[in-house]
């Protein structure tokens, strides 16, 4: 059996898509490209946590890679993009973000992505959960998600854990300059989140309890 048809298997109570899938064309595009080097660089530059995952927005030495100077020559218009990682272990739904811009994301370890549009938020900026689909990013794998899509810290397949490349408009995800005022939308820069209600940690510190229903969780093979 493939890792998603055994993900599927482990996984009856939510459906898993592959990103190939047509329904993921709403919410994202797939490109094909060769993400070798790019993977490569982050294999050799990054220790995984036992536990818990982390995020830099710009990856020394990925961002400054000959690589990623390529990268953004032929996808972002030579744009400044930030080449940054997300990575370690996560089962659960949690939150949702979305930015101004298109997000890019390469799996340099295999994951899934739990996605809503922003579409799917109701007037008070709520969310019911049903409304997320899972999908599937296979190694090697990049996609490009579009800004009115939310999403969040990817899911690991395995004990493993998970590794996304995420390149976005530089200085996205950077700290605000002014304090937070307690449930507001935005978050870090070129960040708006809503977290799930039983994300405990989240909002106390200041996050909006936007999301109800499940907390989904995908159950690693």
């Amino acid at each position: 059996m493939t890792s998603l048809e055994c993900l599927r298997a482990a996984n009856p109570h939510i459906k898993i898509y592959s990103v190939n899938d047509r329904e993921f064309s709403s919410y994202g595009k797939v490109i094909k490209a060769d993400t070798y080097e790019l993977c490569e660089i982050v294999r050799n530059s990054v220790e995984f946590p036992e536990a818990g995952s982390r995020y830099t927005a710009a990856l020394e030495p990925l961002d400054t890679s000959d690589a990623a100077a390529k990268f953004r020559a032929v996808f972002c218009g030579e744009l400044d993009e930030q080449m940054g990682l997300c990575w370690g272990h996560s089962g659960r739904l949690n939150a949702l973000e979305w930015h101004t811009c298109n997000e890019f994301n390469i799996a340099v370890r295999e994951l899934v992505l739990l996605l809503a549009k922003r579409s799917d938020m109701d007037e008070q900026n709520r969310l019911d959960s049903a409304k997320v689909k899972a999908f599937y990013l296979g190694t090697g794998e990049m996609i490009e998600v579009f800004a009115d899509t939310l999403h969040f810290c990817p899911c690991e397949v395995t004990s493993n854990g998970f590794a996304c490349i995420v390149g976005l408009e530089r200085g996205t995800n950077l700290p605000l300059e002014g304090e937070k005022k307690p449930g507001q939308l935005l978050w870090m820069k070129n960040k708006w989140l809503i977290a799930h209600k039983e994300n405990a940690a989240m909002l106390e510190k200041g996050a909006f309890p936007g999301i109800f229903g499940d907390n989904i969780e995908i159950n690693r093979i």
